[in-house]
């Protein structure tokens, strides 16, 4: 069918891309390996770093009570953190419902819409001027997470180790809720294990993912916000990355994120992503690639491999319909393709299917729910519609103005997912808005909780031990984790160093009792 030059051109680009999409993914396999496995941590989770925990929230009104409910029940004394909630271009009760809360709003109009643009505006309008706040560092979130108890107490640890960029766990508050949903869960599962925990372990930088971000204070001010892009987290991510700075893992510190239900929203939310991810790749990756070559270094190059990722799916979407083309064009083949002629066809057909199931290792390695194994049959559908997904966000990347709302309704408590055990499993709860509850006017403070003593599950036993958490000298002390193969107890120390053998990971939920 072809002939001459055009089947010899065809040849080398074929066989290109399907060396390059082949060299891709072993380097994602060689590096997954590292997250197969989790090492022992020690960590001192006695509270010293002041924190601005700060949420930009756009008309999320059925959904921030939850939200801010669970950062004020944050394990971590309650004078060491501030919250604040940016109400950016809200029409609806957003504003009322956080005041409501006890926390700090400020509101923003401007025709400049995003998240990136409000934290920007906050942080050179309001945050850098509170020098008398003095804060170590600040944590972002999106409006409709709920945050582990623990969040803090992590970030705390990873700071006192000297990291000043460090992103937490994102997990999923609403996996049952449609196919979609699930997908994402499933995703997001597999992610965390065996990509950021991998890059962690192998000492490689992390990607921040918007919210779960725990930022120094220092280090925001010396380099400036500055990303406004549809995907301001990768592009901070890449910024830090130009000036040597890695970004960090924190496992166990867990974010509960709503998941688009429908397929419209995860068409909108993912074109932004790649609208944004094109973005930052036109303009960083290049930069990254000299930045490695120059001072021989392997982790500017990691990095800009990761921002190769929406070619990479072009590549393969280019590599599918060569490759149909092929196999119907009969006795006269459009193409030669020395690449696979490698191996013979069963190989290919064995490496497609382990390609497939690898990422239900990561579901095996975190202990996924069992219905998370049911989610992975609808994958491979999500996994394909990222190929136009990708197509139409290089269409768009050159607009990064043209920001989509994904609207969040799914009122979940985060003490009805760390006493369920996993968001799989946590009730729902109706949402409420501001014309549906009120608190008692006061003085405005931020009502908090705060455990008078620790529960741990353990992992070998579904019994719950409590002990007594005692303040000698009226001084507020914090439990060590002490685990052993029977069962697991709470020890209260003053200055706690803790050991925690991540492959037997135990949860610790706050208590009950309210203060002030």
């Amino acid at each position: 069918m072809f002939e001459g030059w055009l089947f010899y051109t065809l040849t080398v680009i074929a066989t290109l891309c399907e060396a390059t999409v082949f060299l891709i993914l072993m380097y994602y396999y060689y590096v997954s390996v590292s997250g197969w496995r989790k090492h022992d941590e020690e960590k001192d989770y006695n509270p010293e770093k002041r924190f601005a925990l700060i949420t930009a929230a756009h008309n999320e009104e059925a959904v921030i009570r939850y939200h801010l409910e669970s950062l004020k029940q944050l394990n971590y004394p309650e004078e060491l953190f501030d919250i604040y909630v940016i109400a950016d271009n809200c029409t609806d009760n957003t504003a009322e419902v956080a005041r409501q809360e006890g926390v700090k709003v400020v509101e923003r109009f401007s025709p400049q819409r995003g998240k990136g643009f409000a934290l920007d505006w906050f942080f050179n309008t309001k945050l850098f001027t509170m020098e008398d706040e003095n804060y170590d560092a600040i944590c972002l979130f999106d409006a409709d997470n709920v945050v582990s108890s623990n969040f803090l107490l992590e970030m705390n640890s990873k700071l006192k180790k000297g990291y000043r960029s460090i992103q937490g766990y994102l997990d999923t508050k609403n996996p049952n809720d449609s196919w979609v949903s699930a997908s994402y869960a499933t995703a997001y599962w597999s992610m965390n294990r065996m990509w950021q925990l991998a890059r962690h372990n192998k000492g490689l930088s992390n990607a921040l993912g918007g919210t779960g971000v725990c930022l120094d204070y220092q280090l925001l001010k010396e380099y400036g916000w500055g990303a406004t892009c549809l995907t301001e987290d990768l592009e901070f991510t890449m910024k830090l990355l130009l000036n040597g700075i890695k970004t960090s893992w924190a496992h166990e510190a867990k974010v509960y994120d709503e998941k688009p239900v429908y397929f419209s929203q995860t068409w909108r939310q993912r074109t932004r992503w790649l609208s944004g991810h094109w973005n930052v790749a036109f303009r960083y990756m290049v930069p990254l690639i000299k930045k490695g070559f120059r001072e021989k270094k392997w982790y500017p190059i990691d990095g800009a491999i990761y921002l190769f990722q929406p070619f990479a799916i072009t590549i393969m979407l280019f590599n599918l319909i060569m490759g149909t083309m092929h196999y119907f064009s009969g006795p006269n083949p459009i193409y030669a393709s020395p690449f696979t002629d490698l191996a013979p066809g069963s190989f290919w057909l064995t490496f497609g299917i382990l390609g497939y199931l690898y990422p239900m290792l990561g579901l095996i390695l975190e202990k996924a729910p069992r219905k998370a194994y049911l989610y992975y049959i609808t994958y491979p559908f999500y996994g394909l519609t990222w190929f136009p997904v990708t197509l139409w966000g290089l269409l768009k990347h050159s607009n990064q103005e043209e920001w989509a709302h994904t609207a969040h309704n799914r009122g979940i408590s985060i003490s009805a997912i760390e006493s369920g055990g996993n968001a799989a499993t946590a009730k729902v709860v109706k949402p409420i808005t501001a014309h549906h509850h009120q608190h008692q006017k006061g003085k405005g403070s931020v009502r908090r909780t705060y455990a008078p003593y620790a529960t741990l599950v353990t992992q070998d036993e579904k019994s719950v031990k409590r002990e007594p958490v005692t303040e000698p000298a009226g001084r507020v002390v914090y439990p060590t984790l002490v685990a052993n193969k029977a069962s697991a107890i709470l020890k209260p120390v003053e200055v706690v160093k803790a050991t925690i053998t991540q492959e037997k990971r135990t949860q610790a939920t706050a208590g009950s009792k309210n203060y002030g």
